[in-house]
């Protein structure tokens, strides 16, 4: 089994993958994906024709008998339809015919155009931004698969929405992670499979097997890919509740330093950076965490690292929700690079020079062969940090 590990070249002492998964280095600013010359949002995608990114089907083993192949059905949602396709194309299958609409009072309509009765479905949508719309629209899509006699219906939800509201930090405050994935599961699903939960314990939430894919793996591959010496880099946390995440991913790069930015939240949305705990004195600073909404953490904790002697500072994220004013903090000039992945859909209103997307689509599709195989081997060879 290929798995994504990393390590230090004894020749020059810069990061190198123990894989051969990637065959060259993408350009800024360029979307990494299989697909080619697909439309998003009205607009051309700027793409590569080759395919450089981590995971390519036929580095992974298999089960050596698989199911049926027709009785796999993968449908897409209208949030992010360019991953839906990337994942189908991994796969070597094509998306199921369906139907959604919006009526004049915003009500959503859903219709499947093709039978999946006694198949095992797989209903590709993120609830990212309109995050109530695409929710109804994903629980719409279930119920309809569950009234078309589908035999399994499992979720594939790339950003799972709601998530920050896992657990009470004042008085009278609803959990609406919790109330989500029971509206999920009431709605007919039998499975999620989620990528970069905002905290592990959401998965206990829901009362149907939860699989739970990291898109780390993906940006450590392409950090591993650029010539950065292991002795001038740090991996900083942005917040004292990202540790973990952030010292699984120091150590899958080649044991890197750590270091962690303290900070007091006020309110939703706003942060003030207080201090800095690690040594970032002349050093490649990478921020890592698992969502990037209105950049405020991570902006002024990139502000702090500068102010510490940090000569490079790289941001990582697996969620890019940017919110105003996202955009603006990312643009400043803080940052060297800023690396996020497509698990929300990026318009072209927010792309900037420094912004370098890459494709999770792989890491889906190898998950949803897995699931629908009944592969006893689980996720983390490829995709885990073991942080759960």
């Amino acid at each position: 089994m290929a798995s994504l590990a990393y390590s230090s070249s004894s020749s020059s002492g810069k990061l190198a993958p123990t894989n051969n998964f990637r065959s060259s280095i993408p350009a800024k600013n360029t979307f990494i994906s299989c697909r080619v010359n697909y439309k998003e949002n009205g607009r051309p995608n700027t793409q590569q024709e080759a395919m450089p990114y981590s995971l390519t089907s036929n580095q992974f083993e298999r089960m050596p008998v698989r199911k049926d192949e027709k009785r796999l059905r993968i449908f897409s949602g209208t949030a992010n339809p360019l991953l839906s396709e990337e994942v189908a194309c991994y796969m070597g299958l094509d998306l199921g015919k369906i139907d959604i609409k919006r009526f004049a009072d915003g009500e959503i309509y859903v219709q499947l155009r093709e039978s999946v009765r006694g198949c095992d479905v797989y209903l590709v949508q993120p609830t990212c931004p309109p995050a109530n719309e695409n929710l109804m629209e994903l629980l719409i899509m279930i119920d309809a698969c569950r009234r078309a006699s589908a035999k399994t219906i499992t979720a594939v939800i790339p950003y799972f929405g709601y998530a920050r509201a896992d657990r009470k930090t004042q008085g009278r405050e609803s959990i609406a992670a919790k109330l989500v994935a029971n509206l999920i599961t009431e709605a007919g699903a039998d499975r999620v499979l989620a990528c970069d939960l905002h905290s592990g314990q959401s998965m206990g939430y829901f009362d149907i097997p939860v699989d739970h894919v990291h898109g780390q793996p993906v940006i450590l591959d392409y950090l591993a890919s650029k010539t950065i010496k292991t002795d001038d880099l740090v991996v900083v946390s942005p917040d004292v509740g990202g540790v973990a995440r952030a010292r699984a991913f120091a150590k899958k790069l080649s044991d890197a330093p750590l270091a962690i930015v303290d900070k007091r939240r006020h309110g939703h949305n706003v942060a003030e950076v207080m201090n800095l705990i690690g040594d970032v004195k002349g050093k490649v600073a990478v921020m890592v965490d698992d969502m990037i909404d209105t950049a405020g953490t991570i902006a002024k904790g990139a502000d702090l690292l500068h102010r510490e002697g940090a000569r490079e500072v790289y941001a990582c994220s697996t969620h890019a929700v940017f919110s105003p004013p996202a955009i603006e903090r990312l643009s400043s000039g803080l940052f060297q690079e800023v690396i996020i992945t497509n698990t929300i859909p990026v318009s072209e209103k927010n792309y900037f020079p420094q912004l370098t997307v890459l494709s999770v689509a792989n890491l889906l599709g190898e998950s949803i062969w897995r699931v629908h195989d009944d592969y006893p081997g689980g996720f983390e060879h490829f995709s885990g940090l073991g942080i759960d």
